[in-house]
């Protein structure tokens, strides 16, 4: 049998930096299951929904889409969740639903109750990737007993098939990949309380790769793993400025380069894939 996508990521030596999906508002509808390899498509809601959905995608600029289910969940109405997450405003809605037929009238930009704490996705979409199923379920697994049901879900496709297992801790936004079982507690936990474990950050989904790419080096470099510990101040060409909490500003400059090729999800022909170098240009102080 063929090596999968994630082993030959991890053989090739692909760095995980600058390998976030780019979202800032993100809508998550629970769907017990199966799921169909493109969970937008038709047929996966009932179609009034699917257009409501559609349209609430198609007007709000950098939003994405994604099934979750608890397994072993039942005797609950389903939910829905609303969330922003960008840089200085994060913030998630719940919305009960006696079907899914409910989204074609709800306003997704105000109705919900607000969710006092986080969601932690795990990807595990078997019909997109064999790695999200392997690797994303015995993750899961290993989280279920630490976390509250409506607290911790597997998701669809989060991008990246080849970083499994995948885990989003949102209204942050922040991406990990590569997470072992074993481990997963601890950077799930390090996640809920603020702070980032580098060693496995894909980035934070607020930011375009490049930025990403910027972020992980300023932190790097200054040893800031707190969520809060960065604000971005811009992007100039390929110079990318943070400022830190205590005023100390950080610019990186940023260069695409070709990864290693690899296939980006199992099954795939091999293509040289997209990376990032950053170099920091300020001192560190």
């Amino acid at each position: 049998m063929s090596e999968r996508c994630s082993e030959l990521s991890l053989a090739a030596g692909e760095s995980l930096a600058a390998t976030a999906t780019t979202a800032e508002s993100w809508l998550l509808v629970e769907v017990s299951g199966p799921w169909p390899r493109d969970v937008a498509s038709e047929g996966a809601l009932p179609e009034t929904a699917r257009r409501a959905v559609s349209a609430w995608l198609s007007e709000t600029p950098r939003s994405r889409l994604q099934f979750v289910r608890r397994p072993g969940r039942t005797g609950h109405r389903s939910v829905a969740f609303v969330v922003r997450a960008e840089e200085g405003a994060a913030e998630a809605r719940r919305l009960e639903l006696d079907g899914h037929e409910d989204l074609a009238a709800v306003d997704f930009d105000r109705d919900g109750d607000p969710v006092d704490g986080s969601l932690v996705l795990v990807c595990g979409h078997g019909s997109r990737d064999a790695c999200c199923a392997l690797r994303g379920t015995a993750v899961f697994g290993a989280l279920a007993p630490r976390l509250a049901e409506e607290e911790l879900w597997i998701s669809s496709h989060q991008g990246g098939h080849r970083f499994a297992a995948n885990i989003l801790a949102l209204p942050a936004g922040l991406q990990f990949g590569r997470v072992e079982p074993g481990e997963a507690p601890f950077v799930v936990a390090r996640a809920l309380a603020g702070r980032i474990e580098l060693g496995r950050y894909r980035g934070r989904t607020c930011y375009e790769p490049a930025v990403q790419a910027a972020e992980r080096a300023v932190r790097e470099a200054a040893e800031l793993d707190r969520v809060a510990d960065l604000r971005l101040v811009g992007v100039h060409g390929s110079v990318v400025s943070f400022r830190a909490r205590d005023g100390t500003e950080y610019a990186a400059d940023v260069k695409e380069i070709e990864g290693p090729a690899i296939p980006a999800s199992c099954g795939a022909l091999a293509e040289v894939q997209k990376a990032f170098r950053a170099r920091i240009v300020l001192d560190v102080k």
